[in-house]
């Protein structure tokens, strides 16, 4: 059986609510800023939710060409901008001995190009029945686009696919590569999410099933998990992007080394189409699964970046998966929800907040949870919820869960590299 490889990453990038640079976006997750605010991509006064943590002051000139800007849906541009600040941070194809046929790219997305078949949709319904179809839409749509598109850019022939498992795709995403670079079927993988799915179809589809929050008159504060007046979360956008990369190919270039992946764990609730497990019995196989993919124990993590989306259901079931998994030593956990000043980007999320993991570990700084003004007292009691201010501490072990719609649950353990 071959030696398994140690996986780290080498390349960081990012297109967030709060900023279109992995140090703007810490630099503002560190600070407890809530990237929400009213809906500036389209008129949503008829709408029930009127706001979402949008990207500001997108730029895709540096990365896209404009004739590139036509044929590809923002989600697309959003990859290809964090991907190649990924690339270009990690230095990857400045190496002379590159083998660009073990060089893949796994690109998480939940919903693809939305916003290139609303248009096409709504012109042919409000046509007279001709269809006069965009000669793009199919490329632009479909959701494994972006994975091709990364790839061609470079000529990266390694594996080259998508992942879709709703709001945990790009864990997923995360662990696959980390898994094909492992046993040695690559060396190295463009990894990680983007989502653009605030449009009319996107808020109108998750609000008409009650999971945004309505809290129209302060859009900021509207992310608020674990908080008692928590009424749904808060829709985002954007896109996070890493270069994971074998530890012997990294070394021989000489590569600026983040962290390292240790393990990764996946599981199903099979339970409910929208809701978690209430007893987050789904979250916590997945993350007993990811702890022994690691080989360690529970008391070796330091800090975790939870799924913590403001929802009723949600933030209490997984917290109390987290009491399964963890015991006493979860009450010694630092444990925050980034989600209440980025939002939830959907199949984007756990990529940024694989970032978000990764800069904790380089800062020894756990960001906090904002906006929690009276914790729910139905919550399991005696955690550190990290309220309001980011916290130091020592950060060795970083655990990160994501869940989705389906049932689907993806934890990634992330370890400080030494």
């Amino acid at each position: 059986m071959q030696h398994p490889q140690r996986v780290v990453i080498t390349g960081l990038g990012a297109i967030t609510p709060l900023g279109n640079s992995v140090k703007e976006f810490w630099d503002n997750l560190a600070a407890g800023k809530s990237g929400a605010a009213n809906i500036k991509h389209f008129n949503a006064e008829k709408f029930k939710t009127r706001f979402a943590c949008e990207v500001k002051d997108f730029d895709p000139s540096p990365y896209l060409e404009r004739s590139e800007l036509r044929r590809n849906d923002l989600f697309s541009q959003y990859a290809i901008a964090a991907s190649e600040q990924a690339i270009a941070d990690s230095g990857i194809l400045n190496f002379e001995g590159l083998n660009r046929d073990k060089v893949g790219v796994i690109w998480a997305s939940g919903n693809g190009g939305l916003l290139t078949l609303q248009e096409n949709i709504m012109e042919f319904a409000l046509g007279d029945g001709t269809p006069r179809f965009n000669p793009f839409l199919v490329p632009k749509m479909i959701v494994d686009i972006a994975a091709g598109l990364i790839s061609m850019r470079h000529g990266f022939r390694g594996p080259n696919y998508t992942t879709v498992s709703a709001c945990a795709s790009s864990n997923t995403a995360i662990i696959d590569a980390f898994n094909y670079i492992k046993w040695g079927k690559a060396v190295a993988f463009v990894t990680g999410g983007s989502e653009a799915a605030v449009n009319e179809t996107g808020v109108g589809g998750f609000g008409a099933m009650k999971a945004l929050s309505t809290r129209n008159d302060s859009p900021e504060t509207a992310s608020r998990p674990y908080d008692i007046d928590r009424d749904g979360f808060v829709i985002g956008e954007g896109a996070g992007a890493l270069i994971l990369e074998s530890l012997d190919h990294a070394t021989r270039r000489s590569a600026t080394i983040y962290g390292e992946v240790v393990g990764g764990g996946m599981s199903a609730d099979a339970y409910h189409l929208t809701a978690t497990h209430p007893e987050g019995e789904g979250a916590a196989l997945g993350m007993r699964a990811a702890l022994e993919d690691a080989e360690i124990n529970p008391e070796s993590i330091d800090y975790i970046n939870t799924h913590g989306t403001s929802t009723p259901v949600g933030d209490p079931s997984e917290l109390k998966g987290i009491m399964s998994v963890f015991g006493d030593h979860a009450k010694k956990l630092n444990i925050s929800s980034t989600k209440s000043m980025t939002g939830h980007l959907l199949g984007g999320a756990g990529a940024i907040e694989a970032l978000a993991g990764l800069m904790a570990i380089q800062k020894q700084l756990v960001p906090p949870t904002i906006n929690i003004q009276t914790l729910d007292p139905e919550l399991p009691q005696g955690l550190n919820l990290t309220v309001g201010t980011a916290q130091e501490r020592r950060v060795d072990y970083v655990m990160s869960n994501t869940f989705g719609f389906g049932g689907h649950n993806a934890t990634v353990i992330l370890k400080r590299f030494s």
